[in-house]
């Protein structure tokens, strides 16, 4: 592939770019986290670990990966997608391994911090940076389709790693789980980095020439965003989104185990809800380009709403297991506010001028959320000994947080306008 034509390189290998992006979401968000809530109970219970302490490795993981998105914008610039992508998926075979070959809760918290930085750089931050490079127009329709693939890979995920998990006679299944993952990784990540080129440069996000509908704009510069109320407003509000929904995401499967929900039906309800979050990255990015990034938000928090509300209310009777699969249907159509609406918050409210730097912090921002949503839910468990009252907690702050968000929306396009004026 010859790189010094930078428009031949775009237009005729780009789809074989977002087609690794595809496969590495499929793969790294499917296999490495989407049914993380999986290991729980079996792990804690194998190595007789409180629940709270175990999700320490959850803070590992989130911090580490904050820590490295501050720093996103420059490492990008020095090195380049390919390598580190690289590095990403290297990353997160050591942390399968680790979590496959632990003994003790140190070497869970050293492979946490090993799954943040690879998750870094293989899921959100690199697909957003990756998309506003080779695509020109539809960024939130490619970017859909390139995230829905979390929901395919998580899907087949639950299926293949649940009975590995729950194996019987054997308590710890999980670590064989955990080898399979690794295998997967190298496998995959050879193919991926194969196939990925690099930006030629000058040409990252680039302004199209001819104005389009749902194309890029210019934006304001990142020292010019911090001097702006609303960019630390939204920052709030994006923290406290990462809290709320890692912090529910985690405990979902541990909550339906504690309701006597069979491992077979939890297993349904994880994959229906992986399918579910297929359709909802892809709709939530599509449905952003037809009609904005105020109403699209507003449908995804109502789903948290709804989600958290119908997981709280779970039993073990029909009725709750019916409320169990709209909690796994449902809460698919929120989890977009963590991923692909964040790179679309980036650049719909500050646009292109520093959008690797402003994106990086905004998802650190959100990651740090997650790193205190996770232990806040299961403090609560090893207290109250029950998870309901954080449900209905973080279903209240949910309301709080979109009433918020639109404020700021509203405060960031009377900007926008006299930006452009």
């Amino acid at each position: 592939m010859n790189s010094s034509n930078p428009c031949n390189t775009r237009s005729r290998y780009r789809w074989v770019i977002i087609g690794a992006m595809f496969l590495m979401v499929f793969i790294c968000l499917g296999f490495c986290s989407s049914n993380k809530g999986l290991y729980l109970s079996a792990i804690t219970e194998a190595l007789d670990i409180k629940r709270s302490l175990f999700s320490v490795n959850d803070s590992c993981r989130y911090i580490a990966t904050a820590v490295v998105n501050l720093f996103f914008g420059a490492l990008i610039a020095k090195f380049g997608a390919r390598k580190l992508i690289a590095a990403g998926f290297a990353c997160l075979t050591v942390s399968a391994l680790l979590y496959a070959k632990a003994t003790n809760i140190w070497m869970f918290y050293l492979g946490g911090c090993f799954l943040g930085i690879g998750l870094s750089w293989t899921t959100t931050t690199m697909v957003g940076y990756v998309v506003n490079c080779w695509c020109k127009e539809k960024k939130g329709t490619i970017m859909g389709f390139v995230l829905a693939a979390n929901g395919l890979g998580g899907a087949l995920a639950a299926q293949i790693v649940t009975p590995i998990i729950y194996e019987k006679n054997n308590a710890f299944g999980y670590r064989n789980a955990y080898l399979l993952v690794a295998a997967i990784l190298v496998a995959v990540g050879v193919l991926v980095v194969s196939l990925i080129r690099d930006v030629p440069k000058g040409m990252e996000g680039e302004i199209p020439k001819k104005k389009a509908k749902n194309t890029s704009w210019e934006g304001i510069s990142f020292a010019e965003a911090v001097k702006k109320p609303y960019f630390y407003a939204a920052l709030v509000c994006i923290f406290l989104t990462g809290a709320a929904l890692q912090g529910i995401n985690g405990i979902s499967a541990a909550h339906m185990d504690d309701q006597n929900l069979s491992a077979g039906y939890m297993a349904t309800v994880m994959s229906a809800h992986s399918l579910a979050l297929t359709a909802a990255k892809f709709l939530s990015g599509f449905v952003h380009d037809k009609i904005g990034l105020r109403k699209v938000l507003l449908l995804c928090q109502l789903a948290a709403i709804i989600a958290f509300v119908s997981l709280a209310l779970v039993t073990a009777s029909s009725t709750g297991m019916v409320l169990a699969m709209v909690y796994g249907v449902v809460s698919s159509f929120a989890l977009p506010l963590e991923t692909i609406m964040l790179p679309l918050i980036a650049g719909d409210l500050f646009g292109q001028k520093s959008f690797a730097k402003i994106m990086g912090l905004i998802v650190s921002v959100n990651t740090a959320g997650y790193a205190l949503g996770s232990p806040i839910a299961n403090i609560t468990f090893d207290i109250l000994g029950s998870y309901e009252p954080v449900l209905f907690v973080m279903a209240g702050l949910m309301v709080v947080v979109a009433l918020v968000l639109q404020g700021v929306l509203t405060a960031a396009e009377k900007e926008r306008k006299h930006e452009r004026v």
